[in-house]
């Protein structure tokens, strides 16, 4: 294989791991979103459930602990 078709087939192989780099970097950000997203949901219904225990007059302090801690 002469030095052009060398230099041919490097660049093939750039510009196909350049796509792919890009794309994961918008795969990254769009998950990145997304957890953020899910996040500030589990925070919003924490803050409803303990609204709503507090409503019907359930003390959350004499609840066990949850099995992991």
């Amino acid at each position: 294989m002469d030095v052009p078709d060398r230099l041919a087939e490097l660049e093939v192989r750039m510009t196909f791991l350049d796509e792919a780099v890009a794309g994961l970097l918008r795969a990254d950000a769009e998950r990145s979103v997304r957890l953020d997203l899910l996040e500030r949901t589990v925070r919003e219904l924490r803050s409803e459930l303990a609204a709503v225990r507090v409503a019907l007059g359930a003390d959350t302090r004499l609840e066990p602990p949850p099995p992991h801690y």
